[in-house]
């Protein structure tokens, strides 16, 4: 259990990392009206579902995860907010590559551009921080 939620801790900034550089690459190749697909766009597509393998064989096993403690900040967050809006950011990743993918080359890296840029966004927003005090660190 200790090595999943290590796995899960650390790949969060591998997934962080590549939506990172597919959103720049996607803003760069926007504005030079590049018509080429990037592989770096996979690459933050796998790893987010790599993650939320790990997840959700965590969400099974976690003692964090208690449906009976919902009124408690720290039971409630890792069993429906964070659960939840971390689907809903990999639901919007897998939508925007698929979508990019059928886009012509005018709008691929624009559709890029605001699916990931969304799933970001909320997975920032869900991501327990140190500084959330919801019982987890930095790694």
């Amino acid at each position: 259990m200790n090595i999943l939620v290590h796995a899960h801790s650390g790949l969060r900034y591998v997934v962080l990392a590549l939506l990172i550089a597919a959103i720049g690459s996607a803003y760069s190749k926007w504005q030079q009206n590049d018509g080429n697909d990037n592989k770096l766009y996979s690459f933050a597509l796998i790893s987010a579902h790599i993650q939320l393998l790990i997840g959700l064989i965590l969400y099974v096993m976690s003692p964090k995860v208690d449906f009976s403690m919902m009124a408690d900040k720290l039971y409630r967050f890792y069993t429906v907010e964070h659960s939840l809006m971390m689907i809903v950011a990999l639901v919007l990743i897998t939508v925007g590559r698929v979508r990019s993918r059928k886009a012509v080359a005018g709008l691929k890296h624009r559709t890029i551009l605001f699916y990931y840029g969304m799933a970001l966004i909320l997975i920032l927003i869900s991501i327990p921080w140190p500084f959330r005090n919801l019982g987890a660190g930095w790694f």
